[in-house]
């Protein structure tokens, strides 16, 4: 029994488990959005000097000072209109020239969280934008401002904006750290630029690796998909094995069992659907039907029918005519035929085509069960629907035989002879036969 090909399957299953860009943004900001703080600019001159050309930014005034802090005070205790209407107050008094730049980019700042709390997501957008447009703003502000501009475009599904503005953040920043390029991956996986996603994720976990940190379960997931997309098998499997290693979940099994029958190399692909299944795992009967066909390509019918058996006693299994066929067959290869004779019967049973009676026929032959085999294969003949009718009616003659009703034997035998594929055996049969009466008779003469 041939197992069937799951690449449909496959690609399904690495598309359901991987994140989207937008998702990581959206995390990514609940925890990373605030309000910058007002005291930055005292604290720089105590901080050690940036390795980067220093910026001349303009002070804080006072009066602009206690203004600002007013306001994040407001938005820190969720008074978010009382905080819009100090800012309001403070562009309106003299307008925007009143203040300088580095006072401007405050009130912005404090303007976008107030639009991301209330997940107007454009304005806050607009308003960073005005952050970063403001001259001589500390270059610390200005690195953790277009980080929050890219991760909002991702937010909006903008992906190509998002990738142009983390490509802007990586020219202000020293350091990017892994999760920028996991970044800058989904983005260039949303735009299907696969070749781009591949380099930066992979250049996230060799990061990790380097600090002798775990890389994140995600971001296997999305190196995996992305080998999967350049029909890269052999680097699918080293992911999927590496993820084994940390994540042991019944989802990589599975996949690493099926990209091991993509390599053709069955034992392999065996042994790893065979240890998701010895764990409990294979929860869906769909998983361990593939076990057992598994079972039945390694030539192991026994083991193929001890899970399809249990499967479809606790209804894990669907108990439809196909899965109780399987079930059957591998009893019966297994040289189990009191057990494949009723798994046969409920396949047989819940079937509209005589097929499947032709091949309990067979099996109650098997088992010297003969009036049974002579009633399921005429059931089988009558109902149509067989594949190789030669063949039910070469099982129907010998049926007849052994119950030695000779008569509509040879009609059976001489039915089934008419297809040239069973003449031969039809023929053979006949005269076997016509021998076995001439010594009957022989021996009723004395």
């Amino acid at each position: 029994m041939e197992l069937f090909k799951l690449y449909t399957w496959m690609r399904a299953a690495l598309l359901a488990v991987l994140l989207l860009a937008g998702q990581i943004a959206v995390s990514r900001l609940q925890s990373d959005v605030g309000i910058w703080p007002l005291s930055s600019a005292i604290a720089a001159e105590e901080k050690k000097k940036d390795t980067r050309a220093t910026r001349r930014t303009p002070a804080l005034r006072n009066k602009v000072y206690e203004k600002l802090v007013e306001a994040q005070a407001a938005a820190e205790e969720k008074d978010l209109g009382k905080a819009s209407k100090i800012l309001d107050a403070m562009i309106a008094t003299g307008g925007k020239r009143a203040l300088n730049s580095y006072e401007l980019a405050n009130v912005y700042n404090l303007y976008a969280f107030i639009y991301y709390s209330h997940e107007d997501y454009a304005n806050a957008l607009k308003a960073y934008e005005n952050v970063v447009a403001q001259p001589d703003i500390p270059i610390a502000m200005e690195v953790n401002t277009r980080f929050t501009i890219a991760q909002l475009y991702f937010v909006q599904e903008q992906w190509q904006q998002g990738i142009d503005a983390l490509l802007d953040w990586f020219k202000v920043t020293e350091n990017p750290n892994a999760n920028a390029y996991v970044l800058l991956a989904q983005g260039y996986y949303q735009t299907k630029d696969y070749d781009r996603a591949l380099l930066n994720v992979k250049k996230a976990i060799s990061m990790y690796k380097a600090k002798d940190k775990l890389p994140k379960e995600q971001w296997y997931n999305l190196a995996r998909f992305l080998y999967f997309e350049q029909n890269d098998i052999n680097k699918t499997v080293e992911v999927l094995e590496e993820l084994l290693q940390y994540y042991p979940k019944k989802q990589y099994w599975v996949q690493l069992s099926h990209m091991y029958g993509e390599q053709q190399k069955e034992s392999e692909q065996l042994s790893a659907m065979e240890t998701a299944y010895v764990q409990g795992m294979l929860d869906k009967g769909t998983e361990q039907v593939t076990m057992a066909y598994l079972y039945l390509n390694a030539e192991v019918p026994y083991k193929a029918a001890r899970v399809m058996d249990k499967g479809l006693k606790n209804d894990s299994i669907e108990g439809k005519s196909k899965n109780w066929e399987i079930a059957g067959s591998a009893w019966r290869q297994a040289q189990e035929i009191d057990k494949a004779i009723p798994a046969m019967e409920e396949a047989a049973s819940r079937s509209d085509k005589g097929e499947l009676y032709t091949r309990l026929g067979n099996v109650y032959l098997d088992g010297v069960q003969y009036k049974k085999a002579i009633t399921a294969l005429n059931k089988g003949l009558s109902r149509g629907g067989v594949k190789r009718p030669d063949t039910a009616r070469l099982v129907l003659g010998m049926a007849y035989f052994n119950t030695r009703q000779y008569p509509k034997a040879r009609e059976a035998f001489v039915a089934a002879g008419r297809d040239e594929r069973s003449a031969k055996y039809a023929n053979q049969w006949i005269k076997y036969m016509d021998t076995e009466l001439a010594r009957q008779k022989s021996l009723q003469d004395g």
